[in-house]
């Protein structure tokens, strides 16, 4: 299904429906994020505002982006803060959304469902200040490989949202090409088991 009309069909329920994915990158975001200052702040992906409610209290100033018209409502009736401005917009397309230069630019479950992620890595190249980083919170390569995907359950059946896989390395080189070389990288597992696939994969990119 096209990615946005899969989100939007998606908002009504996308908070309470069982969701392990969405429920872990959280976790992995704050991890990852805690030690990092931050005055401001570009989330793509910021879906019904899972992560945006956390980042408010971090970061001065949030440019919150998503594809999803019905899930940016579902984040402002959430967050009422003048510290955020909420944007609905396409990545693949010229970047007109952005606020100056940027300390973060987090990704969260996002690039699994764009092709060329060169061509998005050189956009986030431009608005990002020296020293800055970008967050990567993905489905783990691993688990594509087994064949999950963004799903969701409705009265017609399960619908299955348009992806693409991208290798560890694919994110890294993308990274490389633009000037942003990898700081951290970690996985996360359900319920810490590290003997099982894990679930979600970070990214942490510093610009030179």
């Amino acid at each position: 299904m096209d990615t946005r009309q899969a989100y939007n069909s998606w908002a009504a329920q996308y908070d309470t429906n069982l969701n392990k994915t969405r429920d872990l990158e959280a976790q992995a975001l704050r991890a990852t994020l805690a030690p990092i200052p931050m005055e401001h702040y570009l989330e793509i992906g910021c879906g019904t505002g899972k992560n945006t409610e956390w980042l408010v209290t971090r970061a001065q100033a949030i440019t919150a982006v998503d594809l999803s018209e019905a899930m940016l409502a579902k984040a402002k009736a959430k967050i009422n803060s003048p510290t955020v401005q909420f944007i609905q917009a396409d990545i693949t397309t010229p970047w007109t959304f952005t606020q100056g230069l940027y300390d973060v630019v987090g990704f969260s479950l996002v690039l699994e469902h764009i092709e060329n992620l060169p061509a998005v890595f050189e956009k986030v190249a431009a608005v990002l200040k020296p020293g800055g980083y970008v967050y990567i919170g993905e489905l783990h390569p691993f688990k594509q490989y087994s064949g999950s995907k963004a799903r969701f359950e409705t009265e017609a059946g399960i619908q299955v949202v348009e992806c693409f896989t991208h290798h560890i390395s694919d994110f890294i080189d993308a990274g490389k090409k633009h000037g942003l070389l990898l700081a951290d990288m970690e996985e996360y597992f359900d319920n810490g088991d590290r003997q099982e696939i894990p679930r979600i994969l970070t990214l942490l990119l510093k610009k030179g």
